[in-house]
């Protein structure tokens, strides 16, 4: 991205007023993003929890929109230091860029507000993996040093003109690394540290509130738009071929994921087609930029088949992953990211053939390549920093508050009624 941002000419001020409108805009859909995992979420677990759930995600959003624009824009995008992350001090508090910079075609804090909203909801979607059973607080915690640690290098390999990893020449358009990968290993490792819900694979821990789930995937559906066809910086064609990408490969993604449903359980649910939604978008983001409309449709059948078998990895290897994290979106992105190297069509804005193109193993291999060293850098810094939390102040409630409901424990307050004696508990005074 930051690549594409630097690089361009000074243009027609009508343009860059246009591409600015574009990107801000783009900008406002991705952070709606965050409140539709809240509802995403929130609709899945069990009452006494939804509210638990919905605050992780405002909670990450809090904390990650403040540290990002005093050092997290400047780690990811800052001046390098030894090709492993921006320097946090070179754009600290973004007092640097309140100048207009001729030399661009878009204002700098355009871009910041475009990469801000990226960071907050890769660690919300982290908090699905840890529901109805992580303290309040050490997430906030957890959040603040996972950003830092994890997020923020990762992004500079991946997306900065400087990073090890973009001149290597991988393609990932919009996240399939650094977003979705990143989030499901992470989420993964913490579903791990924390331990199993009490009853999981015992009692039944249906979703509570379908239609939530549902409007939480339509506000990510919509939402989308703006991370990808908005990860082209400009209002123009290589835009407009991303938003069409995106829209068919979830398409075709849903239907996969509910086909595969009914094949195997005799139904197609709409927690299916919510979930197939979801995957999609998570596969097609990296490669929405590098393939053609039929290489987006391989994509989207491709991660709702996978996906949708994914999700039940987790009763056969005993790991508590409880809103499917890891199932759909290190899966998925993992699809996403691999694809590329067969699918990859030099018409595509990306301009790379891959195998299936005449384009032979080489970008395959580089794609290989970026998604085993962020595998591998995400699950060691997550298992030390979820590992010192949990040693430390304490990562998980008790299994006395797990029972009674996270809800009231953590935040004095119940979604529902009936759930408790009222929506907030009262300290009387005496």
């Amino acid at each position: 991205m930051e690549a594409m941002f630097l690089a361009a000419d000074a243009a027609d001020p009508g343009v860059v007023a246009g591409n600015t409108a574009w990107l801000l805009t783009a900008s406002a859909l991705v952070l709606l993003m965050t409140p539709g995992v809240a509802f995403f979420y929130g609709g899945m677990v069990r009452g006494k929890s939804v509210l638990n759930m919905m605050m992780m995600s405002f909670g990450a959003l809090g904390v990650v929109g403040v540290i990002y624009v005093l050092w997290g824009y400047s780690m990811s995008f800052g001046k390098d230091v030894g090709g492993f992350v921006g320097n946090p001090l070179d754009q600290f508090g973004l007092t640097k860029l309140f100048a207009e910079d001729p030399s661009v075609t878009l204002p700098s804090m355009a871009f910041v507000a475009f990469q801000a909203t990226f960071a907050i909801i890769t660690v919300a979607l982290i908090s699905g993996a840890i529901a109805d059973r992580a303290r309040f607080g050490s997430w906030l915690l957890f959040a603040a040093l996972w950003v830092t640690l994890v997020y923020f290098p990762i992004a500079h390999w991946v997306w900065s003109a400087d990073g090890w990893i973009f001149k290597k020449g991988a393609i990932d358009f919009a996240g399939g690394t650094v977003v979705h990968m990143n989030a499901g290993i992470a989420g993964l490792v913490l579903a791990i540290i924390l331990g199993k819900r009490k009853g999981f694979g015992k009692e039944p821990m249906r979703p509570h509130n379908l239609p939530f789930v549902m409007l939480g995937a339509a506000l990510l559906w919509f939402g989308w738009f703006g991370f990808n066809a908005g990860s082209a910086l400009a209002a123009n064609n290589a835009a407009a071929i991303v938003w069409v990408n995106t829209m068919v490969a979830t398409c075709a993604a849903m239907l996969a994921w509910l086909l595969t449903e009914k094949l195997r359980d005799g139904h197609a649910t709409s927690l299916g087609a919510a979930s197939g939604v979801v995957a999609g978008l998570v596969a097609i983001t990296p490669a929405c930029g590098a393939v053609d409309i039929y290489g987006a449709l391989i994509v989207g059948v491709v991660a709702g088949v996978l996906c949708a078998l994914a999700v039940g990895l987790k009763y056969k290897f005993g790991y508590d992953d409880s809103l499917d994290v890891v199932g759909v979106h290190f899966v998925g992105g993992l699809v996403g990211v691999l694809i590329i190297g067969f699918v990859a069509t030099e018409k595509a804005p990306n301009g790379v053939n891959g195998l299936f193109y005449g384009g032979g193993f080489h970008q395959l291999g580089i794609q290989a390549l970026s998604a085993g060293v962020v595998v591998l850098y995400t699950l060691v810094l997550t298992a030390i920093i979820g590992l010192a939390i949990h040693k430390t102040i304490g990562f998980r409630i008790s299994e006395e508050d797990e029972v009674s409901g996270i809800d009231l424990v953590e935040h004095g307050e119940t979604a529902y009624e009936t759930l408790g004696a009222g929506s907030r508990v009262v300290t009387e005074v005496k």
